[in-house]
């Protein structure tokens, strides 16, 4: 959820990716191969003696000649000066009145070569700015771009294919207009063994700004067409296309319920979960932010994932060198504790609790808030004897460090689990009391009485009240329970756990 998303103490809530400034932080500075629009480059480098921005090579009128070799050059000139490296003149070459000329190239069945070169050229003033896109779209090369797709020269639908991404990717206006028009059928008739791996590299990354963009989601339909094709593609050896059909599969499962549910149906999650341990790691980046969004829809979506024995690949995760891995690793596990109390002893039997406390005391802070969330949950989600064993790992005083950052989203959630543990500890809440009191987390919530957050304050002062007023705990030997040999607090004669086990 963005930051805007109130957290209720009351419940769980599954959360989308991590609240991060940029709240798709991985995805926005993904490797160029996943940008939104491209542009094609020149085979060679322009010298600067070629790239005139007042483009005397560029006559709009030879473009439209009679003459084949003329109205080629022209249109070559065009697509070179487009193609430049450093800014090219996009603004200059619509206001010049190019684009229905090139447009109408694009018809010129009897001319490949210039319907490639205008293809090109078309598919570079369409990788620029929103603006500059829908001036293409605008000038109807859509349905021409779509005709191509057909075309018997591989060039010549390459560069549609390209172009058409540049289209769907300026946002799902585009997107949606263009799969009205067909997209979708002859770009996957494209997936076959006989297609070269550059191509198939093109077709990959269409698919995936067919999936982008939520506000709204592509039609269900398209995503349903769209699937049996990622389920081929995930098989595939080359990195580029793997990485691309993994993050087209995060983008459809970020989508909601309806959409996490369908890509369950498609069978494809049993072989998403490897690749959480796969030795590239923007594979691994994909695959984890993609069954991260699965465990955000219901209980049983997020079981079909565990099913898969994911929580195996997470200690390697959670101990990953790249701190953003950690991060989205323990964001992953804040949505598992959110689960039902067989999915948070799933967590705990995985060995992962020590290792989640050990980011919530170590990791950077963005890791660190994704722990207070995973440990909040689960002492909301959380058996008694769950929250105990949470408790026995020494969760409090890391937990309570955490009361003093600037974040107040971070503190509520911290301030909200305490609350919780407090409350589950029952009669023995004395000897929580006494923990938080010993690890200065007392001091803590002292301080935030006068905190400027209504929530927060609220908090602050219920749980001093109810749990660090009164009879001052020093002064009552009858309210510290008895510690038998062993150091075990003896909550409960019942009691036959070994060391440091609470029984609230």
């Amino acid at each position: 959820i963005s930051d805007a998303q109130r957290y209720d103490a009351q419940e769980c809530r599954a959360r989308e990716s991590p609240p991060t400034a940029d709240s798709h932080a991985l995805e926005n500075k993904r490797d160029e191969h996943l940008l939104k629009k491209r542009n094609v480059p020149q085979e060679e480098s322009l010298e600067d003696s070629d790239v005139d921005s007042d483009f005397k090579g560029v006559s709009v009128g030879n473009a439209t000649s009679d003459n084949a070799v003329i109205q080629l050059s022209a249109v070559q000139a065009a697509r070179k000066l487009l193609s430049s490296d450093r800014n090219p003149p996009i603004d200059d070459l619509i206001k010049s009145g190019i684009l229905p000329i090139l447009v109408k190239c694009l018809e010129r069945d009897d001319n490949p070569s210039l319907q490639f070169e205008a293809a090109w050229a078309l598919t570079n003033i369409a990788s620029g700015t929103s603006a500059q896109t829908q001036a293409v779209v605008k000038s109807n090369a859509v349905p021409l771009f779509l005709r191509l797709l057909h075309s018997p020269h591989q060039n010549v639908c390459e560069q549609a294919v390209w172009a058409l991404g540049n289209i769907i990717g300026d946002g799902p206006q585009c997107r949606d207009y263009v799969i009205s028009l067909g997209v979708v059928k002859p770009l996957l008739s494209f997936i076959n063994p006989s297609i070269p791996i550059t191509f198939l590299r093109n077709v990959t990354w269409v698919i995936v700004n067919l999936c982008r963009n939520k506000d709204p989601p592509p039609p269900m339909e398209t995503v349903q067409e769209i699937l049996p094709a990622l389920c081929v593609l995930i098989y595939h050896t080359d990195i580029n296309i793997l990485v691309d059909t993994v993050w087209a599969l995060s983008y459809l499962t970020d989508g909601g319920n309806e959409q996490i549910q369908m890509v369950i149906d498609s069978g494809v999650v049993p072989f998403l979960v490897p690749l959480l341990s796969h030795q590239e790691v923007k594979v691994q980046t994909a695959a984890l932010r993609a069954v991260g969004n699965i465990v955000t829809g219901t209980d049983e979506q997020t079981q079909v994932v565990l099913n898969c024995d994911v929580l195996s690949h997470f200690p390697n995760l959670l101990t990953h060198p790249k701190e953003k891995i950690n991060k989205e690793a323990v964001w992953f596990l804040s949505n598992i504790t959110a689960g039902n109390q067989q999915q948070v002893q799933a967590v705990i039997d995985a060995g992962l609790i020590p290792m989640i406390i050990h980011q919530l005391a170590k990791g950077d802070f963005g890791t660190q808030k994704e722990a207070a969330w995973a440990i909040s949950n689960l002492t909301i989600s959380g058996r008694k004897d769950q929250v105990e064993f949470l408790v026995e790992q020494n969760v409090i005083p890391p937990f309570c460090n955490l009361l003093s950052v600037k974040d107040s989203q971070v503190v509520q959630v911290v301030l909200d689990g305490l609350k919780n543990i407090l409350i589950m500890a029952g009669d023995e809440a004395s000897t929580i009391a006494e923990i938080i009191e010993e690890c200065g987390g007392l001091e803590k919530i002292e301080n935030l009485q006068q905190h400027e957050n209504e929530d927060i304050y609220k908090l602050a002062f219920e749980i001093i009240d109810q749990y660090f007023s009164g009879d001052d705990i020093d002064e009552d030997p009858s309210l510290i329970p008895e510690t038998t040999q062993g150091g075990t607090f003896n909550f409960d004669s019942a009691s036959n756990m070994q060391t440091k086990e609470f029984n609230f």
